[in-house]
């Protein structure tokens, strides 16, 4: 089975709805501009980020967007808008292009990558 591309992930996406798409691709905006030696790779059914070590993804869902931490529970969230409870991943859910600021995704990028390179 061919691994699908990054554009191929978005052609599905934008099929969910425009709003899911717009907030995917903001969300890879902010990625890019927050870790400048960013990497992406289609798995899991979403886009993982890695710089040197994977440390979060996004994933389009029918009424939301989700940034994954797979090391989140390594993120001192001073915050209070990670969610989740297990042992490692936390996550942020977007159901707005309003959410990425209110919910300040910008904050925790960096935080995820250190978390992620100090579990790794």
């Amino acid at each position: 089975m061919a691994k699908k591309s990054i554009q191929d992930l978005l052609d599905d996406v934008r099929l969910l709805g425009e709003e899911q798409f717009s907030l995917l691709e903001s969300v890879r905006a902010l990625v890019k501009k927050a870790i400048p030696a960013v990497t992406e790779e289609v798995k899991y059914g979403g886009i993982i980020f890695s710089s040197g070590q994977s440390f979060c993804g996004v994933f389009a869902y029918k009424h939301h967007v989700s940034v994954e931490f797979g090391s989140g529970a390594r993120i001192p969230d001073t915050l209070g808008h990670l969610e989740g409870a297990g042992k490692g991943r936390r996550h942020i859910k977007l159901h707005s292009a309003k959410d990425i600021n209110t919910k300040q995704l910008a904050h925790y990028l960096p935080l995820a990558l250190e978390a992620a390179r100090g579990a790794a």
